[in-house]
Order: structure tokens, then C-alpha cells, then sequence
């Protein structure tokens, strides 16, 4: 099975292939260009990697510190070019010390393979580091107590682009109101460095509304002709 079908068929996308006459020619096999991994980063670099872990890890900045297992830093490439964004820790998430793992996880691993980006090439965050409790959407006050977090990953990472999965992520990044259905198919921007950054649907949201995984593969493969836009190919 071609490797496009392979991820689509993983994302719960319905694939039809036409039957070929004699002697047709097959269409040519759509693969993801996967980029190559970033290089080390200078010592100085990794110091500061370092010491913004033992800060969040020690962090008492609001109430959700006392709620906690433990803190969700983030995971992957410290010079990814793509840096994948979502809301808060959940149950797995806070037992495990890891974003985005189980069935979501799972999930947004066939979405980044679709992109061309497997998981372990990218850098995955989220707005906060602690589960609120009983997995609420997080309050004003938390994400402000978190954010220089994120914009510190962010700043250390450089990413060519930023991938904003669901509503509580992208409203929070792009400090709007918007719903991701509005906000979706635009190149908007982050930050000082005007980083551009794509917003999509969260995998958990898909689990639950399975028939908006089209609209996913779509967000994808605009966010890979951008991200290939960003690198001048």
C-alpha cells in the first residue's frame, strides 16, 4: 500500500483508488517528504534547555501545582522545524510526564506521519505543563503563569512553523476568540519572529467527530506545501 493511503487510511480517511484499465499507468506514489533532523545544539543552548526543565518542574506559579503528578515539559527535537502545540495535560499525560500519548496520541502520530514529519522529528508542547483538574479548559490565570514557558521552548527552538492542534491552543497563541473553523487554511503568525503557524483540529475532538478527519488531511497537506514554502523548495 502506497505510503499516502498508509496514513490516510490511520487518520480514519475513506480512500478510493480507481481501477486501472490495461496498460495504465499508475499514479505516482504521493510520499511526505520527511526532513531531516536538526543538529545538535551549542552547549550554551543545552544549559539553558537545562535550566528552563528544572524551572518548570519546580514551578509553583499557580494552583495547578498542587493538583499534579508532574509537570509535562514537552517532547522531540530541540530544533525541530515544525513545533506541534496543543492545550493542556490530560490523565495519561500527567501520569506519564508526556504529551499527547494514548489513543489521541496515537492519533496525532498518523497525523505528523501524513505531514512528513514523524513524531520523533518534531517538538510537541502544550499551552500548560500541569493537568487542570478533571481535565477542564484552562483559566486565564494558568495560562498567563505558563506561557513565558512556552514562549521560552519556542524562542530556544526556532521552528520554521507551528502547528496549533484544537480551540484552546490556537485562541490562546493567537489571542483570539475564533473558532478553529475560522481559523483554519490561513498562515497566521506568532510572536516577535512572526512565526508562521497552522491551526487544525485536536485529535481528541476527531475521536469524538471522526467524519472532520478530511478536513484534517486537508489542514496537513496545506501546512507541508507551506512548510516547504518556509524552506524555499
Amino acid at each position: 500500500m502506497r505510503a499516502r493511503e498508509q496514513y490516510l487510511q490511520a487518520l480514519g480517511v475513506d480512500v478510493w483508488v480507481p481501477r486501472l484499465g490495461a496498460g495504465a499507468p499508475a499514479n505516482p506514489v504521493e510520499t511526505p517528504e520527511i526532513t531531516s533532523l536538526a543538529t545538535a545544539q551549542s552547549p550554551e543552548v543545552a544549559a539553558r534547555w537545562d535550566v528552563l526543565q528544572a524551572q518548570v518542574a519546580e514551578c509553583t506559579r499557580c494552583s495547578l501545582c498542587q493538583t499534579r503528578t508532574q509537570t509535562v515539559f514537552g517532547v522531540g527535537q530541540r530544533r525541530a522545524e515544525l513545533m506541534v502545540i496543543g492545550e493542556a495535560p490530560g490523565q495519561e499525560e500527567d501520569a506519564q510526564g508526556e504529551p499527547f500519548v494514548g489513543r489521541a496520541g496515537q492519533l496525532l502520530n498518523s497525523m505528523l506521519k501524513a505531514l512528513g514529519h514523524p513524531r520523533e522529528s518534531v517538538f510537541i508542547a502544550n499551552i500548560l505543563k500541569c493537568r487542570p483538574p478533571n481535565n477542564r479548559n484552562p483559566n486565564p490565570n494558568e495560562v498567563a503563569s505558563c506561557m513565558p514557558y512556552l514562549q521560552q521552548q519556542i524562542d530556544l527552538i526556532q521552528p520554521r512553523m507551528i502547528l496549533a492542534v484544537g480551540g484552546i491552543a490556537a485562541q490562546n497563541l493567537l489571542a483570539t476568540d475564533v473558532s478553529v473553523g475560522r481559523l483554519r487554511g490561513l498562515v497566521h503568525r506568532f510572536g516577535a519572529a512572526a512565526t508562521p503557524l497552522i491551526v487544525t483540529y485536536h485529535p481528541a475532538y476527531l475521536l469524538r467527530s471522526p467524519g472532520e478527519k478530511r478536513k484534517v488531511w486537508s489542514d496537513l497537506k496545506f501546512a507541508r506545501a507551506e512548510l516547504a514554502r518556509a524552506r524555499g523548495n
